[in-house]
């Protein structure tokens, strides 16, 4: 092995020691997930909307069930009895009053019978909307897992990048001192060391702004995951669930990605409010009943309980053209979910197609990039070999050095972008779950909630008991 070699070798091992901590403590990718997954705040917050969104379905029942009021009220009458007779002043302290005080309380009960099935398609309403909520959380759910599998694959490049670069300064400390002796012994030239000098000081910027980019994606990791990255390594791509063509991926999400699933869910809520809004042109019949009991003084009439109970027919003739208006208005909107419904199976097949393909051109781009380094490497002992026998310069040495220093960082920005790509098609697909990936974490069931809600009557605390 040459001395080239050999130096590069333990350049590699000691920076890999300072980067990569101890694999006890090593994060997975499927970990990251599966934390981000249980801890990201902003899909807990889309959890807790959905949970809110359950009660309008509790809400819209309630114009199926009775209303029930309690009434009381209390009157204080009080007579003179002495009005229109002559009394003197002096006697008018002692005149005659009469007072009676009644009161009565009694409950009322309404009950609708019928609407113009404004209450069942408000009901239905509710339903479907929930059910596209549900698709808005999924998707919520899957751009945190790519979010989480972005966020780590970044820190594995920038730690790749960190690597490579604090290489180059121990190489380019190497050809330093290398210039420097050769200069003393009169084979070599004082621009020579100044070439060295200048791209060791560039090399040295470079290191601290991959040090900042490190720092960046890490805060970024700790947003998204809610933990410090630990031992992060070089994942790889996505194998779980992937699609074998890009036909076979496109026709996935059409089928199954999320964002298709809610506009459509979102046009069945559209069409519901159509019919509420024609119900409000149809009768109405409801019952009342009360039951009231009289208290009153002794000067008063004698206490008393009364009942009645009514039916009350409504036919709407004309409301101003609101109703019309209304109508109307519930019928654009229903076109306009209709064409949403195209335009998100438009978006998806774009991203689908736009993933798919960018991960072909990465995995292509390792591999060439594979042959690239090992190209340039040869080329570097072939041109170091050169300039010592004095057929090169040191610029030469400089300029292939950064030949195989761009190359390495693209080869890290490739692997990147492969294992991004590759999660972003299951992303598209709606395929990027804990189910799919298999991830060490209870799956969030959003039916539990919705079951336990909405058929309630009474309860003040929601189902975790707050």
């Amino acid at each position: 092995m040459s001395n080239l070699r050999r130096t590069a070798l333990a350049l590699a091992l000691a920076s890999a020691a300072l980067v990569m901590p101890c694999n006890v403590s090593a994060e997975t990718l499927a970990g990251a997930m599966a934390k981000a997954y249980q801890n990201n705040p902003d899909l807990n917050a889309a959890r807790a909307s959905l949970r809110a969104i359950d009660e309008n379905v509790t809400i819209a029942k309630a114009g199926m069930r009775p209303r029930v009021n309690l009434v009381t009220q209390s009157e204080l009458n009080r007579t003179n009895l002495d009005v229109g007779q002559r009394i003197p002043f002096s006697l008018r302290r002692g005149a005659r009053r009469e007072e009676v005080f009644t009161s009565s309380y009694g409950l009322t009960i309404t009950q609708q019978i019928f609407d113009g099935f404004q209450t069942l398609y408000r009901v239905k309403v509710a339903e479907a909307n929930v059910l596209a909520n549900r698709e808005s959380l999924r998707a919520n759910e899957i751009s945190i897992l790519l979010a989480a599998v972005e966020s780590y694959a970044n820190i594995a490049r920038d730690q790749q990048i960190l690597v490579i670069r604090k290489q180059n300064i121990a190489f380019l400390q190497e050809q330093l001192k290398a210039s420097g002796a050769r200069l003393d012994v009169g084979e070599g030239t004082r621009t020579d060391v100044s070439l060295a000098e200048a791209d060791l000081a560039a090399a040295k910027a470079l290191l601290t702004a991959a040090v900042s980019q490190l720092k960046q994606s890490e805060a970024a990791y700790v947003q998204i995951v809610g933990e410090m990255p630990k031992g992060i390594k070089q994942p790889a791509s996505a194998k779980k669930a992937m699609p074998a063509s890009l036909d076979q991926a496109v026709a996935t999400g059409m089928r199954e990605n999320p964002n298709i699933l809610a506009a459509m869910r979102s046009v069945d809520a559209a069409g519901y409010n159509v019919k509420v809004a024609e119900g409000t042109m149809l009768p109405g019949v409801s019952l009342q009943g009360d039951v009231y009991k009289s208290v009153n003084s002794e000067e008063g009439p004698a206490d008393n309980i009364s009942s009645s109970l009514s039916a009350r027919l409504t036919v709407p003739l004309y409301q101003g053209g609101a109703e019309y208006g209304q109508i109307r208005q519930a019928k654009e909107q229903l076109g306009q979910r209709q064409i949403l419904v195209d335009s998100a199976r438009m978006d998806v097949q774009r991203t689908v197609v736009s993933a798919y393909a960018q991960f072909e051109a990465s995995v292509a781009s390792i591999s060439a990039i594979g042959a690239q380094i090992e190209a340039a490497n040869m080329a570097l002992e072939g041109v170091i070999e050169e300039r010592n026998v004095g057929q090169r310069t040191t610029l030469d040495v400089l300029n292939v050095q950064q030949n195989v220093l761009d190359a390495r960082e693209d080869l890290a920005i490739s692997q990147r972008n492969a294992v991004v790509a590759s999660y972003s098609v299951l992303a598209a697909t709606g395929n990027l779950t804990v189910r799919s990936q298999d991830l060490d974490v209870a799956e969030y069931r959003s039916e539990v909630h919705y079951e336990a809600v909405k058929d309630k009557w009474f309860g003040l605390r929601t189902v975790d008991g707050r």
